[in-house]
């Protein structure tokens, strides 16, 4: 197995390069123009009736063939490709693989499934799946709340040797506050969905107590707590400062992310996108404890929790900008020290709205957008290929697509929904799918060829400018 960055320099990937033996082994190279690249149907790991009617039905409204294919290779990659769907005790238990790396991040994993969420209630076998998902992403929680991703079972990883507790169920143990959200937002939608509730029995209760044990204690309110993780590594990012705690905080009520969503180490461990998540998250933890679980107490200590995560966020994340006026900080240590940045994994500055945490109308949300989408980032790029948010996973001049899939769908302006539709056609070096990253100057200069969650938030965005902007897909050439 490989990691992320371990892939990236290994294995970095041009457009010729897929012509030598280099792609997947489910990558059908087409026969002539646009012919799909999906797997042979007898080779897909899942297929729905739902997904393949909302494909056939999407394709047929997009006029430009090279977009409409690249929506037919992407939205179903996820179930085509990373899904193992089982019963366990009578239970569905799904396990989910990011693409080329073969774990189950408990982000990713929700994230990937998660456009297919809206058709579960049309077809029984997906629903099951997603079920599934649920069930396996609230075992993983239980075995390690401070794990980002996990083994199919006790197998132990390539990361056995780092300075902390691994387990053999543990692929990596980089702690992300947002892994503990995302299977939050899937049970939650799920329930609202499709109104089953069972779920929620009691090993996702187990789950749910323990992601709020977690953040009280990652507060740090009485000493640093029991997590702290140190590689060796060349790669300043991929291990945690100060004997493996990261950099001081002053306790104030935000919850430390040791780790960001690109399993980078944070500078300033507050993280301010995934304290937002946490919020949403904890307000749905608590609706589902009070409504379905009848536990009132439980119920309180979420929403009290939430109350004083926001509040501080009120009082440390906000800044006055020299250009943008007040904005959002990506990351702050209660100090007053503010890191004024954005990243392309999401949760993202950016994204705040695509997770629900914060209005795309909201003047603050606005200005921090401005100041995120322009050079006050650091790690925004524009070059000859197309614009869009990198970061330092993998490094300098790389665009991340799914930052210009979710600039497109937080977008209030269908002409900048135009323009990111237009970079994300003109970016995926002929081979049909979303990459991790690639050169702001040359696409074909790319990094992951087999990255699920790009691919599947591709067909999300095509869907939603179907229902927002059909008139973009009308278009014979976008």
């Amino acid at each position: 197995m490989t990691t992320r960055r371990d892939f990236i320099k290994v294995n970095g990937i041009t457009a010729a390069g897929l012509s030598l033996g280099l792609r997947p082994k489910w990558f059908n190279g087409p026969a002539g123009p646009y012919e799909s690249h999906r797997p042979k149907l007898s080779e897909r790991k899942f297929t729905s009736t739902a997904v393949e009617e909302k494909i056939k039905s999407i394709r047929a409204s997009i006029k430009d063939p090279e977009l409409a294919w690249m929506f037919e290779n992407c939205y179903p990659n996820t179930l085509d490709t990373t899904v193992n769907y089982s019963e366990v005790n009578g239970k569905p238990d799904t396990f989910v693989i990011t693409g080329d790396i073969n774990a189950m991040w408990l982000r990713d994993s929700s994230a990937q499934v998660w456009p297919y969420l809206p058709l579960i209630t049309k077809d029984a076998g997906l629903k099951k799946l997603i079920h599934g998902v649920i069930n396996r992403q609230a075992k993983c929680i239980q075995i390690d709340p401070y794990a980002n991703a996990f083994n199919p079972g006790p197998t132990g990883s390539e990361w056995d040797t780092d300075n902390t507790t691994m387990k053999p169920e543990l692929h990596e143990r980089k702690f992300e506050i947002d892994s503990l959200c995302y299977p939050v937002r899937l049970a939650y939608n799920y329930w609202k969905i499709t109104g089953d509730s069972s779920f929620f029995d009691e090993n996702w209760q187990k789950a749910g107590k323990l992601i709020l044990d977690t953040f009280i204690t990652q507060q740090r309110k009485h000493g640093k707590g029991p997590y702290h993780f140190q590689r060796k590594t060349e790669v300043s990012t991929d291990t945690a400062p100060l004997g493996g705690y990261g950099n001081p905080t002053k306790p104030v009520g935000l919850i430390c992310s040791v780790f960001r969503p690109s399993d980078d180490a944070t500078i300033y461990p507050f993280l301010v996108p995934s304290n937002y998540f946490a919020v949403i998250t904890l307000k749905q933890m608590a609706e589902m404890f009070d409504v379905l679980g009848k536990d009132a107490a439980t119920a309180n200590r979420c929403r009290v929790l939430a109350i004083e995560v926001h509040s501080a966020l009120e009082k440390y994340a906000v800044a006055q900008h020299p250009v943008y006026g007040k904005v959002l900080a990506f990351e702050v240590d209660g100090f007053g020290n503010q890191l004024f940045m954005d990243d392309a994994n999401v949760p993202s500055l950016l994204g705040l709205p695509y997770l629900d945490a914060m209005s795309a109308h909201d003047p603050l949300y606005q200005n921090t957008r401005k100041m995120v989408l322009s050079h006050s980032n650091p790690y925004f790029f524009k070059g000859k290929a197309a614009e869009g948010i990198g970061g330092p996973h993998v490094g300098m001049d790389f665009i991340w697509p799914m930052s210009i899939i979710i600039r497109a769908i937080t977008s209030t302006d269908k002409a900048e929904v135009l323009a990111c539709v237009k970079w994300l056609k003109s970016t995926h070096a002929g081979t049909g799918f979303m990459h991790e990253s690639f050169n702001k100057d040359n696409a074909a200069d790319f990094t992951r060829k087999w990255f699920a969650w790009a691919n599947t938030l591709f067909g999300e965005l095509m869907i939603k400018i179907h229902q927002n902007y059909p008139d973009i897909l009308a278009k014979a050439e976008v």
